[in-house]
């Protein structure tokens, strides 16, 4: 197959590489549309290539891909609001936001550069295109010329600047730093100390020139080591592109590129924006979006949901799933996705301390049994490397029960009598709690003991990162190589393991710059198998998401993280 002959086809040298692996089946359809976009093809040429090259049909009825709705065909019709029941938290500090559903809300106003759609390809948002270097070290990044903020300024690259180097910057605690530390990042030495007499450190661009602005429309990454998911690291939830002249905060009045601009916000209550006039995009065609705070408890959203009070729901709660799916006007999208939860370990406590006991904790969960009493048909067994099925990269490597192991273990770490733990968690959704109290009967026969302490939600997200052993959700991300970066690279904001392995940092970084995908299933085979050894987490399922919204709304498409995008949403009443 030929490709790439006129100027404005230039390819990455790596594509020819990738399309000999397609036409020798020895990568599906799916991935090299994804890695080819991710090296700067556009989606609908890499595509058009994959087309060429195999059967789409028999592709995908041979490959077990998920499936997303698809867009409902008609005109899009003007007007109407969407009322959405999901938690309305402070959405005042974007980049340091830990939750989807507060980047929901923003994400109707301000833009990201790129976009992640539900099949996992990255496009363009607010850039026009992006070019990786050879080595896949320098990225540069080519803004979209006819985008203007809601006050009327042009947007430029001093501004996606200025917003690059606030997430980067140590001080703001955003967790895009964990997504780039590898990369445009290097640690130092604070010339302090802390309580053990360990030197502070912290991150700072690796060199003066790591974020370099090339002209008004354009950026160029330049950095250390070779990596691959730039494009899809731009589209993580916090790295919203706000305007310098809001200096990082958010609300009411804010200034932004999208579809909608923010008009009411209370929280706790409602967030609520209204369709601006001089949009760069399609869209919209709703009138108003309102975001409204129904709480954790899913009695309470079922029953606004079915008496029509919100058109659908956020996280929809599986102890109400069997009740949803009744509802006559009521459509449930389905979609598999890497959103799990981990009961998570402090490395430098005890008896955490010693990975032998890690690794006990493990051994004594049947991950398929907690999977089922915890999610039912939604829910399926992980492996303790939080790396999912979905991921491309994934390597299935089951790790099963075995106590007689586990008791070993805890006695070759000095726990002959085994131990006495304490786990945290959360009330809402009904199934932590479930997950987790299973768990703790499995641990029993292994001689550890746990008390489960449940808090409601805004008591355990006050100590979340001070307990020892907590349980605590993650959502998806499209690469397994992403998640492991934000969770588990040592001295990342969201590392709330305090996971600190020279080895796996070494190993993380290597996979995050390899194109070939066998090349990286390999690295990952040995991470996966470090985490099983000595990681910090206890894995026990793995999430399907169902999203619950009224037949009449159009233009939804299901995505793993379930992330909206309202400027694209219609009412067909």
């Amino acid at each position: 197959m030929s490709f790439g002959s006129g100027n404005d086809d230039r390819f990455h040298p790596a594509i020819p590489k990738l399309v000999d692996a397609l036409e020798k089946r020895h990568i599906g359809r799916r991935e090299f549309i994804r890695t080819a976009t991710l090296l700067g093809m556009s989606a609908s040429m890499a595509t058009l290539i994959a087309a060429c090259g195999e059967e789409k049909k028999q592709e995908a009825a041979s490959s077990g891909e998920t499936q997303t709705a698809a867009v409902a065909p008609g005109t899009p019709k003007k007007g109407g609001v969407l009322r959405i029941g999901a938690r309305v938290p402070a959405l005042d500090n974007p980049a340091t936001f830990s939750w989807v559903y507060d980047s929901n809300c923003v994400r109707q106003a301000n833009d990201y550069l790129t976009r992640t759609r539900g099949d996992g390809v990255t496009v363009p948002i607010l850039l026009e295109k992006w070019e990786p270097s050879e080595d896949l070290k320098t990225w540069t990044l080519r803004l979209r010329k006819d985008i203007k903020w809601s006050n009327g300024d042009a947007l430029n690259a001093e501004h996606v600047v200025w917003n690059i180097k606030r997430w980067l910057d140590p001080n703001v605690g955003s967790s895009v730093l964990g997504l780039f530390q590898g990369f445009i990042l290097k640690e130092v030495e604070t010339g302090e100390k802390d309580e053990q007499g360990n030197p502070k450190k912290t991150t700072e661009l690796w060199d003066a020139n790591a974020i370099e602005k090339v002209d008004d429309y354009t950026i160029k990454l330049n950095g250390q080591v070779s990596t691959l998911a730039i494009p899809e690291n731009l589209f993580h939830y916090p790295a919203l592109i706000l305007h310098p002249k809001d200096e990082g905060k958010w609300g009411v009045g804010a200034i932004g590129t999208g579809a909608f601009e923010p008009v009411e916000v209370e929280v706790g209550k409602k967030c609520v924006l209204k369709a601006r006039k001089g949009y760069w995009g399609e869209g919209p065609y709703l009138d108003e979006v309102q975001f409204i705070d129904l709480g954790d408890d899913p009695a309470t959203k079922l029953s606004a949901l079915s008496s029509k009070q919100v058109d659908g729901l956020y996280d929809a709660d599986i102890k109400v799933y069997p009740s949803i799916q009744k509802l006559e006007h009521v459509e449930l999208h389905k979609i598999d996705t890497a959103q799990t939860a981990v009961a998570r370990m402090h490395c430098n406590e005890k008896p955490f301390d010693d990975p032998r006991v890690r690794k006990a904790m493990r051994l004594a969960i049947d991950t398929a049994a907690v999977a089922k009493i915890a999610y039912g048909d939604l829910g399926t067994a992980a492996q303790h490397h939080h790396v999912s099925p979905v991921h491309p990269e994934f390597v299935d490597m089951p790790m099963p029960r075995d106590l007689e192991a586990a008791k070993k273990l805890l006695a070759d770490a000095g726990y002959p009598d085994g131990i006495d733990v304490e786990l945290h968690a959360k009330k809402d959704p009904d199934w932590e709690p479930t997950a987790c109290q299973a768990m703790v009967e499995q641990w029993k026969e292994a001689n550890i003991r746990v008390k489960l302490t449940v808090l409601p939600s805004a008591q355990f997200w006050d100590v979340w990162t001070k307990v020892p052993f907590g349980f605590t959700v993650w959502t998806h991300r499209p690469l397994g190589i992403m998640v492991l970066g934000l969770a588990y690279r040592t001295g990342v904001p969201w590392n709330e393991s305090n996971f600190a392995n020279p080895k796996f940092d070494e190993l993380l970084t290597k996979a995050e710059g390899l194109v070939d995908i066998g090349k990286r299933k390999e690295v990952i085979t040995e991470i996966e198998h470090l985490m099983q050894e000595e990681g910090p987490i206890v894995q026990p399922l793995w999430r399907q998401s169902y999203q619950p919204f009224d037949k009449q709304l159009k233009g939804y498409e299901a995505h793993p993280t379930e992330y909206y995008f309202c400027e694209g949403m219609w009412w067909d009443k």
